[in-house]
């Protein structure tokens, strides 16, 4: 028997790495979440001070690196052994990470470290490609989305309120750029997966969409 597998895909801000861990816990599923797996390999890459331009050394560090998730109260990621959660969400690294995500032979390297996640008794698959390219056959999958507006208010307000300066306009033209780049590229674009269920969470609260989440699975 497979292991039973929920993928919650959609564009950066839409609330899809709360809604996953928080599935995840309910679930007791192990948890993906594989946009950290990509910012974490652009913090390595930036740690060694290695241009982002240069494909052979990138693809080197992906190989050597090691990446464990403790989903705690608040997911803890660690990097061959150093705790990096606090640098993952800066607008420095996710930049950098959708510069690197868009190699395909880096993203050949990552791609097997993912699928080894898939343990029993199941697993939440956080991420931009999980249905459709790293997990297609997934039992479940839904499309989590929201206004590049909405994004930005919830990216704001974030910031603001870790003390944080912050120009709204500046970050919805950032997750607008974001958007165009990840949608447009050649390897694993950013795409509705096949036999998605899409939930706009433009209007809804956390808990509503953990809800919808969560029925669909049991």
């Amino acid at each position: 028997m497979s292991v039973p597998v929920l993928t919650i895909d959609g564009p950066s801000g839409a609330g899809k790495g709360t809604v996953s861990r928080a599935a995840a816990k309910l679930l007791q599923w192990h948890y993906l979440d594989s946009g950290s797996i990509y910012r974490s390999l652009a913090i390595a890459v930036l740690q060694a001070g290695v241009a982002l331009e240069d494909l052979a050394a990138i693809t080197q560090i992906a190989k050597a690196m090691r990446l464990e998730f403790d989903c705690g109260e608040v997911l803890t990621v660690r990097l061959n052994g150093v705790d990096i959660t606090s640098q993952l969400a800066t607008e420095t690294t996710g930049n950098a990470a959708s510069i690197v995500a868009a190699y395909p032979e880096v993203r050949a390297v990552l791609l097997q470290k993912q699928k080894d996640f898939r343990q029993l008794p199941g697993l939440v698959a956080d991420g931009r490609d999980m249905g459709s390219v790293v997990f297609p056959d997934a039992q479940f999958k839904v499309y989590l989305t929201a206004s590049a507006e909405e994004r930005a208010n919830r990216r704001y307000k974030q910031l603001i309120e870790k003390g944080i300066d912050a120009n709204l306009l500046q970050i919805t033209r950032e997750i607008e750029e974001r958007d165009r780049r990840d949608s447009e590229r050649a390897t694993a674009p950013l795409m509705v997966p096949d036999g998605a269920v899409i939930i706009d969470s433009s209007s809804l609260s956390i808990r509503q969409v953990i809800d919808a989440v969560i029925s669909l699975v049991r």
